[in-house]
């Protein structure tokens, strides 16, 4: 089982083979994916979403990011493991940027790091990337800015925000970042993008074009209750499953037919 590289991602853009992402925040789980042959394993601040049940990502810190990674890293095998830079870990300086994803590499394990921003971003993409961490950048809709973009907001309809992403798409490829996510952006503009950058676009909610996808397996697996955004597929209903067989669960416990002999010692 050949192991995920920066370098093979990148191969795969050039030759157009698309790339496929999903979000792991625990052994288990990143042991399923990877073995499913999931090429990113993508330790999401959305953590603090999906196993927090915060309304947003601005809470999570940089240690709960460190465990989620150290419990993914020992999880797989094969898939490139990049973890989330959470909110104000990398914006207060280049200094306390470097030194946060210097722990994440060190500390949880992570093999690259991801960040939010365009243009206001590149002198800590450089920065990281000049100490020899892989990063991944991320525009459109960045979650950590949504109190700026007045929520959940898809980015790029207008004529100067077009401008202003495809800015800051060229803006992160220059600072060094191997791929780029590009997320809630109407998807000619993403594909755009996509054909102007030499490294790889992982799309999400940004349509076909991109050269990869992303979902949050929480989303993607039916395990997020009323929550679905307009572009998650739910490839599965788990928690309809989950509550079935936890019902039985409770009926066989009342009806005294769990546990029969066969799971008990004599």
């Amino acid at each position: 089982m050949k192991k995920v590289t920066i370098l093979d991602l990148q191969k795969m853009k050039n030759e157009a083979v698309k790339i496929s992402m999903l979000t792991a925040y625990d052994f288990r789980m990143a042991y399923i994916l990877d073995t499913s042959g999931v090429d990113i394993l993508l330790v999401g601040d959305s953590v603090g979403n999906v196993f927090m049940g915060e309304d947003n990502t601005l809470s999570v810190t940089v240690d709960q990011m460190i465990y989620h990674t150290r419990a993914v890293v020992r999880g797989r095998k094969r898939s490139l493991v990049v973890t989330d830079m959470p909110f104000m870990s990398y914006q207060v300086s280049v200094e306390e940027a470097r030194r946060n994803a210097g722990r994440m590499v060190k500390e949880g394990g992570a093999e690259a790091v991801k960040i939010e921003g365009g243009e206001n971003a590149a002198a800590v993409i450089q920065a990281i990337s000049d100490m020899d961490v892989p990063v991944m950048g991320h525009i459109g809709l960045t979650p950590q800015s949504i109190h700026r973009m007045g929520g959940y907001r898809i980015q790029g309809r207008e004529e100067q925000q077009k401008q202003k992403l495809m800015a800051d798409a060229v803006a992160v490829e220059r600072a060094g970042a191997f791929a780029v996510v590009l997320e809630g952006i109407p998807q000619k503009l993403a594909k755009k993008i996509t054909e102007k950058l030499k490294i790889p676009t992982i799309g999400i909610g940004a349509g076909l074009d991109c050269d990869g996808q992303v979902l949050v397996i929480n989303d993607m697996l039916g395990l997020s209750g009323k929550f679905r955004p307009k572009f998650v597929k739910q490839y599965v209903q788990l928690e309809r499953v989950i509550q079935e067989a936890v019902s039985t669960y409770i009926d066989e416990v009342k009806a005294q037919k769990f546990p029969q002999d066969e799971f008990s010692f004599s």
